[in-house]
């Protein structure tokens, strides 16, 4: 499997493209503030075909570039519907104040095709297979993406602003949920093997492993004794 990535945008948001091997069909994993450029290098760089765009959830940070990317590419955005109006309406996803602020620079809107997503369902996209988890605390519709161990790769959770290295997603946003965080955490990212790679919306790569020896929350989901008084990342 081959996965290109690269922070974008005025909050470094990770956008990933993924692919069996470079020079095939690709999946793009939230592309979001001014993220077109970097897509678009990527995909001459290593040839890919994208097939569809797929959104954790729905931030601004992880969309904003959604219809210009899925326009030129010719591709649907599949999402989870809780977090479907948040294309349309960021405003109203991030709370008033915060959300003027941005309306004046990013245009915002739905793709044409746009599909929902479902928890436990498997997407079947070039040549991939992605796992969905739904995952709520961050946003109601935030979702996981995993995909199986390959011959060259352990397996990988594209986690969103679920899990970070060190960190969790923030939830004092509308929609964010403490408790359920908590829960989501328990139940997506304890029972993956310590092997799996953790590629989130922001920062740096990690594992399951790592951050069940290190992570405060992902201990406290666990039943360990946390800090839950540490700094959340995330928009």
């Amino acid at each position: 499997m081959f996965i290109a990535g690269f922070p974008a945008g005025a909050w470094g948001t990770n956008c990933y493209l993924v692919a069996p091997a470079p020079g095939e069909e690709c999946v793009i994993v939230d592309p979001g503030h001014e993220a077109t450029q970097g897509v678009e290098d990527l995909i001459r760089e290593h040839r890919l075909k994208p097939v569809a765009v797929v959104l954790t959830h729905g931030h601004i940070d992880h969309v904003a570039s959604v219809v210009p990317v899925c326009g030129a590419q010719g591709v649907p955005a599949w999402i989870h519907p809780e977090d479907r109006y948040m294309m349309a309406d960021p405003e109203r996803a991030l709370g008033r104040s915060l959300g003027q602020q941005l309306m004046g620079s990013i245009t915002v809107g739905e793709p044409d095709d746009v599909r929902e997503l479902k928890d436990g369902s498997v997407l079947e996209l070039a040549g991939l297979r992605l796992t969905v988890d739904h995952a709520p605390g961050h946003t109601k519709g935030s979702v996981t993406f995993r995909t199986p161990a390959a011959a060259d790769l352990p397996p990988v959770l594209f986690s969103g602003d679920l899990l970070f290295a060190g960190s969790i997603g923030r939830t004092d946003l509308p929609g964010g949920d403490g408790d359920a965080i908590m829960r989501s955490l328990a139940r997506v990212c304890l029972p993956l093997d310590d092997a799996t790679v953790v590629l989130s919306g922001h920062g740096t790569q990690t594992t399951i492993g790592r951050e069940r020896a290190t992570n405060p929350y992902l201990q406290q989901a666990a039943g360990a004794h946390g800090a839950p008084g540490l700094p959340r990342r995330g928009m």
